[in-house]
């Protein structure tokens, strides 16, 4: 039922596209726009501790507004073109095995304040699109840290000490990790985050963003 009513408003309120306007296909992101998204070669962005980082765009144009606006302005239909734009790079690398998604975690205080956490969107557009399952309660952060954009490599490092927390409870044995999150800039994140994995003696992970501020 309320599906129905959702495709019902949608056919009396036609959506536009965000990125154009356009309300021709009544979708948050129309596929002229998604067209426009550009990919990175398919190749590995950097490595931490062994453990391999990639990137499969470039932090501009429409992909930037994307990741904006599911971020800041509560436009949470761009989560499945986010998750799509990732999958279609992530099946290019052809990195074989069955993983869990771990998006990054941001601290509970902001998550209420902004209602949701955008990369546990992503995260499970990833998982219908992947078959994945998604696991939330592997690791979380437990230090209110400051953003990240204005800092650069060793104060993000600083920011980041100590941020997470591994509940290997929750780890599942069979399966891959793959960490997500939507811009990788210095890596810091994802370093502090395979940090606090290995200590619990957990080595299989890949780490994926949606877009690098640089190309390759």
């Amino acid at each position: 039922m309320k599906d129905f009513l959702s495709g019902l408003l949608d056919w009396i309120y036609k959506k536009r596209c965000y990125f154009c306007k356009s309300s021709k296909e009544s979708v948050r992101m129309c596929s002229k726009c998604y067209d426009e998204l550009d990919f990175l070669p398919v190749q590995l962005n950097r490595a931490y501790n062994g453990v391999k980082i990639y990137c499969a765009g470039v932090y501009s144009k429409n992909l930037q507004k994307m990741i904006r606006g599911l971020k800041y302005h509560n436009q949470r239909d761009l989560a499945y073109y986010q998750a799509k734009f990732m999958y279609q790079y992530w099946e290019k690398l052809g990195i074989e095995g069955d993983f869990q998604i771990v998006p990054v975690p941001i601290y509970p205080k902001r998550k209420r304040q902004r209602k949701y956490n955008h990369m546990e969107l992503v995260a499970l557009e990833f998982s219908r699109i992947s078959g994945y399952s998604v696991n939330f309660e592997l690791i979380k952060r437990i230090k209110d840290t400051k953003p990240q954009y204005k800092l650069n490599k060793v104060q993000r490092m600083m920011n980041l000490e100590n941020a997470f927390e591994v509940d290997k409870t929750k780890y599942i044995n069979d399966k891959k990790i793959l960490i997500i999150d939507d811009i990788c800039t210095t890596g810091s994140t994802f370093e502090e985050m395979i940090k606090a994995l290995n200590k619990e003696n957990i080595f299989d992970i890949v780490c994926f963003a949606t877009t690098t501020p640089f190309e390759n």
